[in-house]
């Protein structure tokens, strides 16, 4: 059996699977089945709502937390090009 091919969720229907697995009397697996999702990522989607929920292990980031150490360690890759940059400018 070959890989899928990676697909991108909308913010809506990760939430919408999430609520339907939670809700459901039917396993995860079967959830995911059902939404042509693989298994590990409706448990992924789920675990990130519980972090989000404030429901997670300690020490776990948010959403937004995630996405703020993203753009924060864009910010200082670039800033690090940028003085390399200006060294050798000043060399």
């Amino acid at each position: 059996m070959g890989r899928r091919k990676r697909r991108a969720f909308t913010p809506e229907f990760k939430a919408e699977a999430v609520r339907l697995a939670k809700a459901s009397d039917r396993s995860i697996g079967q959830v995911a089945k059902d939404l042509d999702l693989t298994e590990t990522a409706l448990r992924d989607w789920i675990k990130r709502a519980d972090t989000d929920a404030g429901h997670g292990p300690p020490g776990a980031l948010t959403t937004p937390e995630r996405e703020e150490l993203q753009r924060l360690r864009r910010d200082v890759k670039r800033l690090e090009m940028e003085r390399e940059i200006l060294k050798k400018a000043g060399a």
